[in-house]
């Protein structure tokens, strides 16, 4: 590692539950305020639609339609309004300690968003930020955002879109937004673009981003026991 450099340990997750994901973000959680240490978590979801902090309760009956379509339904206490996971999707959590970098929510959301707009630009797509929180393809949201930060440590974080069925997106307002649509990666290219295709550039992109070096998980399972932790934070 660099000296200076924070050291950011990315553990590659594959297909895991939205529930099962929560319960690994809240281990690492737990390892950052002890440590501090740094990982970020990188996962695709079968189909589940998520809902951020809200004043009012959803209503019940959206909720319950969209179950009816296959997808499980969750409440979360990241930023945001409701938005959809599925395959295809690259998704992406940083468990940082922000004294390891800035101290800052509104810096540590603005470079989410410049890395991912360099994710995009990395293939040849022009993409922005915008009033909206995420990052935006013209009209369409390319990559989805929310975030939770408690005492400087980060949770939940970004879904880039890649070859999502965007049909999912129909059933909701995307974060709660108007008039826009959405888009993804093979959408804007006009070919199959994977997950596993994005991984690479949006790993380069963050260690310029965040000025971090980088290291693999060297274990098969990066899931461990929470009994064995300090307990969910």
């Amino acid at each position: 590692m660099q000296r200076g450099r924070p050291l950011v340990e990315v553990v590659r997750m594959g297909l895991v539950s939205y529930q099962e994901a929560l319960r690994v973000q809240q281990v690492y959680v737990s390892h950052s305020r002890a440590g501090p240490a740094n990982t970020l978590l990188l996962c695709h979801h079968p189909p589940v639609y998520t809902t951020g902090i809200r004043q009012e309760p959803y209503p019940v009956h959206m909720l319950d339609s969209l179950r009816l379509l296959g997808a499980e339904v969750h409440q979360t206490n990241r930023g945001g309004l409701v938005t959809f996971h599925g395959p295809g999707q690259l998704v992406c959590y940083p468990i940082l300690n922000l004294a390891c970098f800035k101290k800052s929510v509104r810096w540590y959301v603005g470079e989410l968003e410049k890395m991912i707009i360099s994710v995009c630009a990395g293939f040849g797509i022009e993409a922005s930020s915008s009033p909206h929180t995420g990052v935006w393809v013209g009209e369409n949201k390319i990559c989805a955002i929310g975030i939770h930060c408690g005492r400087y440590i980060t949770s939940h974080g970004l879904a880039l879109n890649c070859n999502t069925d965007l049909s999912w997106f129909s059933h909701i307002v995307p974060c709660g937004v108007e008039g826009k649509g959405v888009t993804s990666l093979s959408a804007e290219l006009q070919r199959d673009i994977s997950t596993e295709d994005a991984v690479p550039l949006l790993l380069d992109a963050f260690r310029q981003h965040f000025n971090c070096t980088l290291t693999q998980a060297d274990t098969t399972d990066p899931r461990p026991n929470p009994e064995s932790q300090h307990g969910p934070a």
